[in-house]
């Protein structure tokens, strides 16, 4: 069985996967979701069939048309952006997402947005300094 790799995971998705396991289980490959068509092997043509109608369902045409969520794994680049911009440390990230520091920074900087307020915030009160209002 391949190795575990834990995750961040809000407690109602939590509870979605852990009552698809007890109601499924797993497959004989530890893998949480199977495709009778691929039996325990590949489910790329699955994942992708799925995916592609699941898209055309939840999303408008415009969207659809756009790069939006084009592939399962954007999910993937879209946790670890959400993370980082709710203000998880790195060190914390990289690890549930499996990269080095370096690597998570070279790739998702760019994603990281809109905290450079509550940076100064807490530098301020790091600092013993009263945070400045800066609306004015």
């Amino acid at each position: 069985m391949p190795e575990r790799q834990s995750a961040s995971s809000p407690p109602p998705l939590t509870a979605l996967l852990r009552a698809h396991l007890d109601e499924f289980g797993a497959n004989g490959k530890g893998r949480l979701f199977g495709s009778m068509r691929a039996g325990d092997g590949d489910l790329s043509d699955s994942y992708g069939r799925v995916w592609a109608n699941a898209r055309t369902e939840a999303l408008t045409p415009d969207e659809v048309a756009s790069p939006l969520a084009r592939r399962p794994y954007d999910l993937r680049h879209a946790a670890v952006s959400t993370w980082l911009n709710a203000g998880v440390p790195p060190t914390q990230v990289a690890e549930w997402a499996g990269h080095s520091v370096a690597v998570l920074l070279r790739v998702y900087a760019k994603c990281i947005a809109g905290q450079e307020e509550a940076a100064r915030r807490s530098v301020a009160l790091a600092l013993g300094l009263p945070p400045r209002d800066r609306s004015t």
